[in-house]
């Protein structure tokens, strides 16, 4: 991914943003118990956004502001060591995705492997908007973009089950449209049927979402010299494109699973208005105090991302039988042990998931410090 690449060393904040959003991903995946989770670090069940709702999103929009410094060495035009490059680096993504959600087990249960997931859409979201960035000025992408939006909402209005809510989750056309690539059996299993989050059809939006990010690198750029103008103008167009995002949720309700254009905007409103207080902080007025503990996952954050779900999963395979016999494993051991005991409710649930987190940052503040940068 060129989220690391060091043309974006102009804007500190850049780092800063991809560290933060690597560093709440982190937090809000890895609770000591599902039971007990604040609300604020909880999904929306169905329709609506929470904070937690506004991570993955940050994560897309980042690797798009990533993409346009990066993607200067080819002149931000489109040839084919570009292209080779991209598609390297969106097969080996996806790639990634498919081992992590068999992991640490790769090799069983095809018959029930999950397609797609976070690494996937990533891939995807990224593959995609590259494509459409190196071969499209600015005007055209903007008229892109504006009509996936409404393609999307069309396609889900009118090819959702007939006579059903076509936004509720046993009826609308990412469900449908997934069961027909791949079957109930390789979808995810977390909701109350099989469905995926990240199913293919949402991600035509998602890729919307790297290219709001493609829009604001073009924005750091130009005003490079002018920093504070800069600042006001991701302020600005974040409070347009986020109320036009609540405007739309009237009609097209924000929702996260099935990644809806009404949900685009709003979270895409969100990550401008976050990456203008980014740069206010750090690049503006110079803030450094504790911007270290972000900048050590910025640097390898699809590292820190796949290192943290890889761990916990090899944990939670880890098994065995008590002697009053019952199941367990060593995520659940250590939560048992060292954190249920505290409180017993939510609180110890999110120690877990803080300390889990900073386990994490010490493998990558061993690799920050030796400047080594682990890339695709």
């Amino acid at each position: 991914m060129p989220a690391d690449n060091p043309a974006t060393n102009r804007y500190l904040a850049v780092d800063f943003y991809r560290g933060l959003t690597v560093a709440f991903m982190i937090l809000v995946n890895t609770p000591g118990t599902g039971e007990f989770v604040y609300a604020p670090l909880r999904h929306a069940d169905w329709h609506g956004c929470t904070p937690t709702d506004l991570v993955f999103p940050s994560f897309m929009f980042i690797i798009g502001v990533s993409m346009w410094f990066a993607f200067g060495k080819f002149d931000r035009k489109w040839s084919a060591e570009a292209g080779i490059k991209i598609l390297k680096r969106t097969a080996l993504l996806f790639f990634i995705g498919l081992i992590l959600n068999n992991f640490p087990r790769v090799w069983d249960h095809w018959d029930t492997w999950r397609i797609m997931g976070v690494p996937q859409r990533l891939a995807l979201g990224y593959g995609l908007a590259s494509v459409l960035v190196l071969n499209f000025e600015r005007r055209t992408l903007l008229w892109i973009s504006g009509t996936i939006l409404v393609v999307y909402w069309a396609m889900l209005y009118f090819l959702g089950l007939p006579g059903a809510d076509p936004y509720a989750l046993d009826a609308n056309a990412v469900l449908r449209f997934d069961r027909f690539l791949f079957t109930d059996a390789h979808l995810w299993k977390g909701e109350r049927i099989p469905f995926d989050p990240e199913g293919v059809l949402s991600t035509l939006p998602a890729v919307v979402t790297v290219l709001l990010g493609w829009f604001s690198g073009g924005m750091l750029q130009r005003r490079g010299e002018q920093k504070d103008a800069l600042v006001r103008d991701l302020l600005l167009f974040g409070l347009a494109i986020g109320f036009a995002g609540l405007l739309w949720d009237l009609t097209f309700p924000i929702n996260k699973k099935l990644w809806t254009s009404s949900y685009v905007l709003y979270a895409g409103g969100m990550s401008m208005i976050l990456l203008a207080a980014c740069i206010w902080f750090l690049d503006v007025r110079g803030w450094r105090n504790g911007a270290g503990f972000f900048l050590t996952f910025g640097a390898n954050a699809l590292f820190a991302y796949v290192l943290s779900e890889a761990l916990v999963m090899l944990w939670a395979d880890i098994r065995w039988v008590t002697e009053a016999g019952t199941a367990m494993d060593v995520r659940s051991w250590i939560y048992i042990t060292l954190f249920r005991p505290l409180e017993g409710g939510a609180f110890s649930s999110f120690l877990f998931a803080v300390v889990y987190t900073l386990l994490c940052w010490l493998f990558c503040r061993w690799l920050y410090v030796r400047n080594i940068y682990i890339k695709l």
